[in-house]
């Protein structure tokens, strides 16, 4: 415990940091939660990546607006196979120490983020690397897979050819720290990215400063501010007394912020998808009838208008409509009561049967699926609701012990593979993301198609036919893809809505007066 007058100052230096106006050089940030940690082995939730992708660089990193480009490396290939990529890194890039960063940096990351005393957790982006699944196991020592010819060329052989291996080192556990970083090192950060770290209050707020030896664009502002604002409440009073730069709107706060303050609103279609998993393998849900009777039952047009705010896009499948693959001529199971019960009583269920819904305790969950067991009554399916905390009712879809559950799902990167592998393949069922329990071998051979194919136009086709697929197999019922909107400050110049949670950077984001 740090004695007393300490934590006197820090209980000062909060008051003074987190109620006060924001200088005209310094944006501030928040966070509903704390960061788990500054060093990205560790990163396991969303407020982590953020921040790791303002202190650090990976090889590959997406923009604003969800493009993969250039990050350390400035260029890349693979060969014939598809198994061998080649990373050529910048020569201009140092950690802010001063230090260069070289080839062996990187593969020291990629070694740390797997070993097996890290306790990572999300090292999943580079289990494709030949070996790493074993290294990270215990079961052996190296990686030979990941080769350093000289200080400015990475070497990687994968197990099998994988042409969304790209996309995943700009995820945040492949971040590039110093090599010989040790278990301190997340708080005490030293990256290569735009920001430097300066402070972390905990519980309070996190400070960066601008890191002006970037080797990309310096950050326009001096200092950002993050701080840890778990209530919607006071997210918002803080962003009307001009003490918070951005802010995220409520779904049901929508048509109040629509009305009061129009013009400060930002709007994106989000890269995830709003469903409600049908578990493929209990009772009456088997048969594809019944799941697509399910989806001709529930009203959710008008869910979506009047609990939702209107916030989404009606979904005719899993594949947001950002993405390769996605086909806005496919008609959606339409709000047809009639055709349910026919659909039903040609099933052998002409009186309905029982099921339960799981949710977890978000209020929007709540009145969805109030909505849903309103619905579904009317041609005879009696739903008892099960209300758990996140933790539990997720634990629970994932052991198969749910009939229907509400959920959603947010990319980690913008790909269609990131939607149909772990959310359809059989051998992805339950902990891997596949909450239907779905088993069909014709989509599983689609879709490891779609992953090893180098031909982009091939890989579109096969993702456009997985996702008809998976349409016509009706795992979920088919709910919506959802709407980001943000409050921007006027005096806020250069920040949009990241199509990608790690590709907001904040280094051309600044303050106009």
């Amino acid at each position: 415990m740090p004695p007393r007058p300490l934590l006197l100052l820090a209980a000062l230096w909060c008051g003074a940091a987190c109620t006060s106006a924001p200088g005209p050089d310094t944006l501030t940030y928040y966070y509903y939660s704390e960061p788990r940690s500054l060093d990205p082995a560790l990163s396991t939730d969303v407020p982590t990546g953020e921040v790791v992708a303002m202190l650090y660089d990976n090889l590959t990193q997406f923009d604003v607006e969800g493009r993969l480009g250039p990050g350390l490396a400035t260029r890349w290939e693979t060969d014939p196979s598809g198994r061998v990529y080649t990373f050529h890194l910048r020569t201009d890039a140092r950690f802010h120490d001063g230090r260069p960063v070289t080839a062996r940096d990187v593969r020291a990351s990629y070694l740390r983020a797997l070993a097996p005393g890290t306790q990572s957790g999300r090292a999943w982006p580079l289990d494709p690397i030949l070996h790493a699944r074993s290294y990270a196991a215990g079961d052996t020592s190296a990686v030979p897979a990941i080769a350093v010819p000289d200080d400015s060329t990475v070497v990687i052989t994968l197990e099998q050819p994988l042409n969304v291996f790209p996309k995943l080192l700009a995820m945040p556990v492949a971040a590039i720290v110093p090599a010989g970083a040790d278990a301190r090192f997340g708080d005490h950060p030293v990256g290569s990215g735009p920001w430097r770290f300066v402070s972390w209050l905990h519980d309070h707020a996190l400070v960066l400063a601008r890191n002006p030896d970037y080797w990309g664009p310096v950050p326009l502002a001096d200092t950002l501010r993050i701080r840890i604002l778990p209530e919607a409440l006071t997210q918002a009073a803080e962003y009307e007394s001009g003490r918070l730069s951005v802010v995220e709107i409520p779904f049901g706060e929508t048509r109040l912020w629509e009305r009061r303050r129009p013009a400060e609103l930002q709007r994106r279609p989000a890269l995830r998808v709003f469903y409600i998993a049908i578990n493929t393998t209990r009772g009456p849900l088997r048969d594809v009838r019944v799941r697509r009777a399910l989806n001709h039952a529930v009203d959710i047009p008008t869910i979506l208008a009047r609990l939702m705010g209107g916030r989404g896009t009606l979904s005719a499948g899993a594949l947001p409509p950002s993405l390769p693959g996605f086909d806005s001529s496919r008609t959606r199971y339409a709000y047809d009561p009639a055709r349910a019960l026919a659909l039903l009583a040609e099933a052998g269920f002409p009186r309905g049967f029982t099921l339960r819904l799981w949710r977890s305790q978000r209020p929007e969950y709540a009145r969805v699926a109030q909505a849903v067991q309103q619905d579904l009554a009317a041609v005879g399916v009696r739903v008892e609701i099960v209300e758990r905390d996140a933790a539990s009712a997720r634990a629970a879809a994932r052991k198969g012990e749910t009939d229907l559950f509400i959920t959603d799902w947010y990319g980690d990167y913008p790909d269609p593979e990131n939607f149909n592998f772990p959310l359809f393949h059989s051998r992805n069922r339950g902990p891997g993301g596949n909450l239907a329990f779905l088993a069909d071998s014709a989509l599983d051979r689609l879709i490891e198609r779609a992953r090893r194919t180098m031909d982009p136009r091939e890989k579109e086709a096969l993702d456009r036919e997985i996702d008809r697929r998976v349409f016509e197999l009706a795992p979920w019922i088919f709910c919506w893809f959802p709407e980001d909107l943000w409050a921007v400050q006027p005096d806020v110049k250069g920040w949009r809505i990241p199509a990608i949670f790690n590709g907001q950077r904040w280094n051309t984001v600044q303050r106009t007066r």
